[in-house]
């Protein structure tokens, strides 16, 4: 979710920086981001308050800093579908929300295939239906 790079973090032929994120200067985070990566880089720094910091060393790792810099708040778990499917199997979420919408992308990674949500303990605390999607928040009971 932090950007298209695959590979090793590689300055910008045209501004000699590296890659800044989606978002311009200012993400809507105000909070550090733990961005999971097999490549090393250092901190960012950006407007309003948002830091990003690269992990290179797994998801533990990634969720103990993400813990420690919310200070005993929640930590959201944000990314692809291979990141959710991590944390899921590893016993980390405890309440999810999805967001289904009716568009046909094509062919891609399946979140849930092989996870059987109910013998992790996950039930249906609310649905919410949308003009443009259906809103669901699954949490461990």
């Amino acid at each position: 979710m932090f950007g298209p790079v695959r590979g090793p973090w590689a300055p910008d032929p045209k501004t000699g920086e590296l890659w800044k994120g989606w978002w311009g200067p200012s993400p809507p985070y105000h909070t550090p981001v733990f961005v999971l990566t097999h490549h090393a880089r250092p901190p960012l720094q950006v407007e309003g308050g948002t830091a990003f910091y690269f992990v290179t060393a797994g998801i533990e790792s990634a969720l103990q800093k993400a813990m420690n810099a919310a200070n005993g708040k929640d930590v959201r778990i944000g990314g692809g579908v291979a990141t959710i499917r991590q944390f899921l199997e590893a016993g980390h979420i405890d309440e999810m929300h999805l967001a289904i919408s009716p568009v046909l992308l094509g062919e891609g990674e399946h979140l849930f295939h092989g996870i059987n949500l109910h013998q992790l303990g996950f039930k249906p605390v609310r649905v919410v239906q949308g003009e443009n999607a259906t809103h669901y928040i699954l949490a461990k009971k």
